[in-house]
């Protein structure tokens, strides 16, 4: 990845790297800087955390701890202390770097290698998904699997030096990844702007035309809200975009119709699949634009075929199993996840999806849903246990149910609590609104917001199954009426 980068500062020194804040910094500017960052950590550093910014200095500090030998461990500085703190402790981070936004170019150190050389079967970055237990897991994503997905990714993207790509993700997460890494060792130029998360369309959509946006890559939820402005609004996007990728839910096939009745047939919309532990995208279909297959909407839309990359199997249940070079190398610290999850078929090492899915005709795959209780909240894995761990550490909580709700095309958590019973010296219980405030705030402190529920009841008895569960799905029944 590493000399990838290097390599399109070779060809493009004085094309701008990244635009921000009106600024721009060349590939030359840019490199020094990572240059330095290396410098500064110094060889195999380790699990380097980075408290990320909205700025330059986060890629520089991305692509500096890569060059350095380091392991890249972002971690979002909003996020509740012990939170980042638990973080930081499973991925085993030696060093934490801050980036500060106004923080500017550092220069280039008089000597000194460029890159460190490391296997490729050496970490390049830990991320973390949601863990039943109350605890995230650390998936530790190797140097080939970060390098194959870049690559694979530039061409299915199709990027060229002229191209321009919005920074939307969180840094926090992977996707952002599938913006920044290609987009730089393609030559092409990263934009940073604060009208990409201002909470307004009319705002967003005039920086696009201004800034000259080529490509968006959007949480397939976004896209929905954002299809229904240009909806309402009889508008489409700036002429300067030509690719929209979207990803991490399930597309609205009534959406998708919204959108092929727009003029929006210049531009490529891309359905893009793939998981943490398989790093970055690993299926895509052409859904509109100039590389689509004619067809209309149907009941389910599909995720698309797997890249030249990717192996799959489909297991008896039907579900998606992947393999090849991309494959993470499983959870640090947590030997009986990995092994539950990457397993050994034949020689081939494979990811149990949890997805369920069935081959169309044409060769794409159609989801059909989750094996286990997992769903995407805004595109983010969410385990629904490890919400619920959390709400069980509240003293007055005597048992929880979390369950997701589809409301107006994205889900969102609820959470049905009962009362623990009232200690013996306790004074009079608190009231049900009073109570799930106080839940409310107890998590805030503890978890990010996408593990908050934005509803939570106060409930008498939850509902159990035959063999003793919570029955998540019948307790949301029961209650869905009743919120507070």
């Amino acid at each position: 990845m590493s000399r990838d980068f290097a390599g399109a500062v070779s060809r493009h020194p004085e094309r701008p790297a990244i635009a921000y804040d009106g600024r721009t910094l060349t590939y030359t500017e840019l490199h020094a800087w990572v240059r330095a960052t290396a410098r500064r950590l110094g060889p195999r550093p380790g699990a380097v955390g980075v408290l990320t910014s909205r700025s330059p200095a986060t890629v520089a500090a991305l692509l500096g701890t890569l060059a350095a030998g380091g392991t890249y461990v972002p971690v979002d500085p909003a996020y509740p202390e012990p939170r980042r703190r638990a973080l930081l402790a499973a991925s085993g981070c030696a060093t934490v770097i801050t980036t500060d936004p106004a923080a500017p170019a550092e220069a280039a150190p008089a000597a000194g290698p460029d890159v460190v050389r490391v296997a490729g079967d050496e970490p390049a970055y830990i991320l973390f998904t949601s863990g039943s237990t109350g605890a995230p897991k650390p998936v530790v994503v190797p140097r080939r699997a970060i390098t194959t997905a870049t690559r694979a990714l530039r061409e299915l993207f199709g990027l060229t030096p002229g191209d321009r790509v919005l920074q939307f993700a969180s840094l926090s997460w992977d996707t952002c990844l599938e913006e920044i890494l290609p987009t730089l060792t393609a030559g092409a130029t990263l934009v940073f702007h604060e009208h990409a998360h201002s909470g307004s369309f009319h705002r967003m959509l005039r920086m696009i035309a201004a800034e000259r946006i080529t490509v968006l890559d959007l949480p397939s939820a976004f896209w929905h809200e954002l299809v229904r402005h240009l909806v309402d609004e009889r508008a489409t996007l700036p002429p300067c975009v030509r690719l929209v990728v979207i990803g991490g839910e399930a597309v609205s096939p009534a959406r998708l119709a919204d959108w092929r009745a727009l003029a929006t047939g210049g531009i490529r919309l891309l359905n893009t699949y793939g998981c943490t532990e398989t790093t970055l995208i690993t299926h895509a279909v052409d859904l509109h634009g100039p590389a689509a297959a004619a067809g209309a909407a149907g009941e389910r839309v599909p995720i698309g075929r797997p890249l030249p990359h990717v192996r799959q199997r489909l297991g008896e249940d039907g579900e998606l199993l992947v393999g090849g070079p991309s494959l993470a190398l499983g959870y640090r610290g947590l030997p009986e996840a990995t092994a539950e999850r990457f397993v050994e078929l034949g020689p081939e090492r494979y990811f149990r999806t949890g997805d369920r899915v069935a081959l169309a005709a044409d060769g794409t795959l159609v989801h059909q849903g989750r094996l286990d209780h997992e769903l995407k909240i805004r595109g983010i894995r969410v385990d629904p246990g490890e919400v619920e761990a959390r709400i069980s550490g509240h003293p007055r909580v005597g048992a929880v149910a979390v369950a997701g709700v589809t409301v107006a095309d994205h889900t969102t958590l609820a959470a049905y609590i009962v009362p623990a019973p009232p200690a013996g010296g306790d004074a009079t219980p608190a009231s049900d609104a009073a109570l799930a405030s106080d839940v409310r705030d107890y998590l805030s402190g503890l978890v990010p917001r996408h593990l908050v529920p934005s509803r939570i009841t106060v409930v008498p008895e939850l509902v159990y199954t035959a063999s003793g569960k919570v029955d998540r799905a019948g307790s949301h029944r029961r209650y869905a009426s009743t919120t507070v």
